[in-house]
């Protein structure tokens, strides 16, 4: 594929997902500010609640990746690497915990709900990595990258178990420290970070030979 055609494929395919990626979070906003949110909390408290889950926020930083991708498809730099790599991972860890634990959720759901909850759990994960795969870009991904992409779901898991200790609210029944034990929601969260780790390794070793890689990445 010639420069000027990945370019252009860069561009379509990020917009299509960046599109997709809004329409499902517009649908979870306008549930959260239109929905009566009962007696047990208000309208804010459920903004808070819905920005604290790891679906709403790995969502947003696919938006964020693809927005910048459609913006500038050529253009580098760590924190755009970082971005995209997180992306990548975070939205994966999504769609796999998602589909292995909490689809049974989907059945309870109105319409718009079921279509945010498609758009949000299938279609982003799905398509995020489909089009790293095709369209990239490839070869900016190094250890150092790595290592600053943990840092993100690091400060996601401690703010949850603090944020649940004080308000004894988690956002999912898996990391229910006050039903669970902390024990067994530290064993939880050490399993999905295994996962996570396992998913960068993978990511950075498949950035090393995907087409448009200049080869094999330095190790720093």
């Amino acid at each position: 594929m010639s420069p000027g055609a990945r370019s252009v494929a860069t561009r379509v395919s990020y917009g299509v997902l960046a599109l997709g990626v809004l329409v499902g979070l517009g649908l979870e906003i306008h549930s959260a500010l239109t929905t009566d949110p009962g007696a047990a909390i208000t309208r804010t408290e459920r903004l808070v609640r819905l920005f604290s889950y790891f679906t709403i926020q790995s969502n947003l930083l696919v938006l964020i990746a693809a927005v910048l991708l459609v913006s500038a498809p050529h253009r580098g730099g760590r924190l755009r690497a970082v971005i995209r790599l997180d992306a990548l991972l975070c939205i994966a860890v999504t769609g796999v915990i998602y589909h292995a634990l909490l689809s049974g959720y989907a059945a309870t759901l109105a319409p718009a709900g079921r279509i945010s909850d498609f758009l949000l759990h299938t279609f982003a994960p799905i398509a995020t990595w489909l089009i790293w795969l095709v369209v990239g870009p490839h070869g900016d991904l190094r250890w150092s990258t790595v290592g600053w992409a943990v840092g993100y779901p690091l400060v996601w898991i401690a703010s949850t178990f603090v944020r649940g200790a004080i308000t004894g609210w988690y956002p999912y029944d898996f990391l229910d420290a006050g039903a669970l034990g902390l024990g067994r929601a530290l064993l939880n969260t050490a399993a999905v970070a295994l996962g996570f780790l396992l998913l960068a390794t993978l990511a950075r070793g498949l950035d090393r030979v995907l087409p448009g890689s200049t080869g094999p990445a330095p190790t720093r």
